[in-house]
């Protein structure tokens, strides 16, 4: 059986490898990178496939350096990483993920010198490709609809729809991880970050709309590794409860109404450019009327987010918020054309395309409505709850397109 190193041990030995100068580090260097948005299951996903890659059989074994795409200071956004790295482990911290802040200079690290997985999305977006790493893609594991840009000839090449990416992860590392030896605290470690985001995008497996054999089965061989190393481990070691783990997830994931609205809209983010227009859309974990109440008012929310499509350079700024109010999932949407006569006909458009399926009802007698200065913005209740923005965006994205056709 393969040798084992802790999590921590990994991350290093990755980081040592990525600031190393060009003559003394592996060429090409091969990363692992989630999108944009950078949340846990995009985190969580790098981490665990780089890992079991670099510990795959002697014959194949090559390093592989998860990447969280996102800036080292975001980091201190997601509270939630503190609960699958809590300090009773004494080993791996937020501190230690490597980020976008860590990357060498594109003159260090041309693309010529990089190899690039992608897990949790298939399309290189942002700073990665105007540095031209998109032209060094050589796999994908995502559950999103495939966009085409992923070679044929790619290994893996895996797209299928589930909850959560990391379900398909640990089915193309599941071999990997059963050939090495075992190990109480790694393995314990490494199934608790594999749980986390199973967990967050399935609500427990309980979502009708997102929940898959995939999922289910991830999650049933995750929990089996989780139990088989608590089951030797020591009186004090922290046990495992899929509520209370999801619970203490859920809880530092949603607390976010004590972070400014700048914070808040760059929390979960993602950007597109579609033809001549760019597209943000931010989801927030709080409805609208919470944050309007317990963050800022309306000018201030609305002050934000111009401010923040000006900094994101965006043509059209969306909003989308998930909360629970009083027991009943609930989701909201703001659409904001505000680079121009294209941008203010996409958004309109989008409305009458799309209204009907997604269900969209005015929002609180149209507070948050406004249309001066050539711009155009609505905001609806979304009575559609189970199209996310894995839904929407790409909606958006096709009124863009067909824009960008005419």
């Amino acid at each position: 059986m393969a040798q084992r190193v802790s999590l921590k041990s990994f991350l290093a030995t990755a980081r040592k490898a990525l600031t190393a100068p060009p003559s003394q580090r592996p060429n090409p260097l091969t990363f692992v990178v989630g999108n944009e948005s950078a949340d846990l299951d995009s985190i969580c996903s790098a981490v665990l496939y780089a890992y079991f890659r670099t510990h795959a059989p002697s014959s194949q074994s090559v390093l592989h350096i998860p990447l969280s795409n996102l800036p080292r200071a975001d980091l201190a956004l997601r509270a939630e990483l503190n609960a699958i790295f809590p300090p009773s482990f004494n080993s791996v911290t937020p501190d230690d993920l490597i980020t976008l802040s860590d990357l060498p200079s594109p003159s260090d690290l041309p693309p010529s010198a990089t190899k690039w997985y992608l897990v949790d999305h298939n399309v290189l977006t942002g700073d990665l490709t105007k540095r031209g790493y998109d032209k060094s893609v050589v796999g994908c594991v995502d559950h999103h609809d495939d966009e085409g840009t992923i070679p044929s000839h790619a290994q893996p090449r895996v797209f299928a729809k589930c909850g959560s990416c990391m379900s398909l992860v640990l089915s193309q590392c599941q071999p990997i991880w059963d050939q090495l030896q075992s190990h109480q605290e790694i393995d314990e470690e490494l199934a608790r970050v594999a749980m986390a985001p199973i967990l967050i995008d399935t609500v427990k497996l309980t979502s009708k709309d997102k929940t898959t054999d995939w999922d289910v089965n991830a999650a049933a061989y995750a929990e089996e590794k989780l139990v088989a190393a608590l089951s030797v481990a020591r009186s004090n070691r922290q046990r495992y409860d899929r509520e209370k783990y999801f619970d203490h997830l859920s809880e530092l994931k949603d607390s976010i109404l004590h972070l400014s609205y700048r914070d808040i809209l760059r929390k979960d983010y993602k950007k597109w450019t579609d033809g001549s227009l760019n597209l943000g859309v931010s989801t927030i974990v709080q409805g609208f009327e919470t944050c309007l109440a317990e963050v800022g008012d309306k000018q201030t929310f609305l002050a934000a987010l111009k401010d923040w499509a000006k900094e994101q350079q965006l043509d059209i700024a969306a909003v989308m918020t998930v909360s629970k109010p009083g027991g009943v999932f609930t989701r909201e949407l703001l659409v904001w054309g505000l680079g121009g006569q294209d941008a203010v006909k996409v958004a309109r458009r989008f409305a009458e395309k799309n209204g009907g399926s997604l269900g969209l009802e005015k929002w609180n007698n149209g507070e948050l409505d406004g249309e001066e200065g050539g711009e155009w913005r609505a905001c609806w209740r979304q009575m559609d709850v189970g199209s996310s923005r894995k839904q929407v965006a790409p909606m958006l994205r096709e009124v863009m397109k067909e824009s960008a056709r005419l």
